[in-house]
C-alpha cells in the first residue's frame, strides 16, 4: 500500500503518548488565541492505493474547526503540495509506486481545483515537491527510486516532460530521496535522502542539476526533511530513524552545508518507536516544531541561529502524526495523523510559541498532509 508499505520498517502502530512538558509555560486549549484566521480554503492529502483516503480533499474553516470535505475526483495518492507564487496553480505529488506522477491544478477558484495535466515523476513514490523560486520548474523527490526530477512549468501552469533526473546511491541499502528544495538564494537545490543518510547540494541552471556537495550524516540517522532559518544561514535537518535534529550552517556563497550539532526531538529516556515526521519554523524564526510518530507528539524547539533547544512535547491527539502545518495567522497547528485517519488542531500561544492540547479533529482516512491555500 502506497505510503504505508514503503514504511514497513517502522513497525506496528503506536498508541498515543502522554504529554511531557519541559518548559514552564504551556498554552491552554481553553483560551482561543486572538486574531484566529477564519475561513479560507484548505487542501488535505491522503493515500488511496489500498488505503482509505480520498486523494485530494478541499475544505474550509469555521474559526479553527475544519468543515466537512469535498473530494476532487481523479487525484490519487496525494502526499505533498506547493503552488505558484501568483497562487493560480497547485502542484501535487501522486505517490504511485513504481510509477509516480506530479499533477498541476488550476486554483484560480481555490475551492474548485481543475486538473491541468499530470506528468511522470520518472520514478516511484514521489513523496515531496517544491516550486523552484524562479517559478520555472517543479522539483520532486522520488522516495522508492531514490531520485530527484526537474519538471518545467509551461504556459498556463501545466508541467512539461522532465528536463533532468538524478539518482542517489547509498553506501549500503537503498537510497530514498525524501525532500527537495532550493536554498533561499535559488542558486542551489538541496535534496534530503533518508536511505543514503545524506543531504545532496546541487548547482542548478537551465533545468539541470549538477552535484556540488554530499553532506553525509551518521549511518542510520535517516534524514527526512530540512528547514532553513529566516536568515538563510542555518538549516535544521530532521532525522526519521533517529529522533534528532541536526543543526547545520549554510554558506550560500560557496554552496556548503556543515553539520554543527545534534539535538534530540524527544525527552531524555524515551524508548520504543520514535520516528520524526515533519519540521516547520514560525515566521519570526524563534520556534521550530516537529512531529514524532510513536509517542505521537508535537515537539517545540526554541531557535537562535546555531542553537536549537527542545522546550516541550505535547500529544497530537491522534496516531502516527506524519505532518504538521501552521495556519496563516500561526495561531493553530494542524496535524495529519495517518494511522488514526484524523486531522487534529492545537492552539498556539503567540507569546510563548507553545502548543496546547488538541481542540478538535476531522476524520480523513489515511491522511498525510494539510496545505493552506488562503
Amino acid at each position: 500500500m502506497t505510503g504505508l508499505t514503503r514504511r514497513t520498517f517502522l513497525g506496528a502502530a503506536a498508541g498515543a503518548g502522554a504529554a511531557t512538558v519541559l518548559g514552564s509555560r504551556l498554552a491552554s486549549a481553553a483560551t482561543t488565541p486572538k486574531g484566529c484566521f477564519a475561513g479560507g480554503t484548505v487542501y488535505l492529502g491522503s493515500y488511496t492505493s489500498g488505503a482509505t483516503g480520498h486523494g485530494l480533499d478541499v475544505t474550509t474553516r469555521s474559526g479553527a474547526t475544519l468543515n466537512p470535505v469535498r473530494t476532487v475526483p481523479g487525484i490519487t495518492d496525494t502526499s505533498w503540495f506547493d503552488r505558484s507564487a501568483d497562487g493560480k496553480t497547485l502542484y501535487v505529488t501522486n505517490e504511485g509506486d513504481p510509477n509516480g506522477y506530479v499533477s498541476a491544478l488550476n486554483i484560480a477558484d481555490p475551492a474548485n481545483p481543475k486538473l491541468l495535466n499530470k506528468v511522470s515523476s520518472k520514478g516511484g513514490a514521489p513523496t515531496h515537491l517544491s516550486v523552484h523560486s524562479s517559478e520555472k520548474y517543479v522539483l520532486a523527490a522520488n522516495y522508492s527510486s531514490g531520485s530527484v526530477v526537474v519538471l518545467p512549468i509551461l504556459a498556463g501552469g501545466k508541467l512539461g516532460a522532465a528536463t533532468d533526473l538524478v539518482t542517489h546511491h547509498a553506501d549500503s541499502g537503498q537510497a530514498h530521496a525524501h525532500q527537495v528544495v532550493n536554498d533561499p538564494t535559488g542558486r542551489w537545490v538541496l535534496s534530503v535522502d533518508l536511505g543514503a543518510d545524506s543531504v545532496y547540494v546541487y548547482g542548478f541552471s537551465a533545468g539541470k542539476l549538477s552535484l556540488h556537495q554530499q553532506l553525509k550524516l551518521p549511518a542510520g540517522a535517516g534524514p527526512r526533511h530540512l528547514a532553513f532559518d529566516r536568515t538563510g544561514q542555518f538549516a535544521y535537518i530532521l532525522q526519521e530513524l533517529r529522533p534528532e535534529v541536526t543543526v547545520a550552517s549554510w554558506d550560500a556563497a560557496t554552496g556548503t552545508l556543515k553539520a554543527l550539532s545534534v539535538v534530540p526531538a524527544v525527552p531524555a529516556g524515551s524508548t520504543g518507536e520514535l520516528y520524526p515526521g515533519e519540521i516547520v519554523l514560525s515566521r519570526d524564526g524563534k520556534f521550530a516544531y516537529a512531529t514524532v510518530r510513536g509517542p505521537n507528539t508535537l515537539a517545540t524547539f526554541s531557535v537562535s541561529g546555531a542553537t536549537l533547544k527542545l522546550v516541550s512535547t505535547v500529544p497530537t491527539g491522534g496516531n502516527w502524526p506524519r505532518h504538521v502545518a501552521l495556519d496563516p495567522a500561526e495561531n493553530w497547528f494542524y496535524v495529519s495523523n495517518q494511522r488514526s485517519g484524523t486531522v487534529t488542531w492545537l492552539p498556539r500561544d503567540p507569546a510563548t510559541g507553545l502548543p496546547g492540547a488538541p481542540a478538535g479533529s476531522l476524520a480523513v482516512g489515511s491522511v498525510n498532509s494539510v496545505y493552506f491555500a488562503s
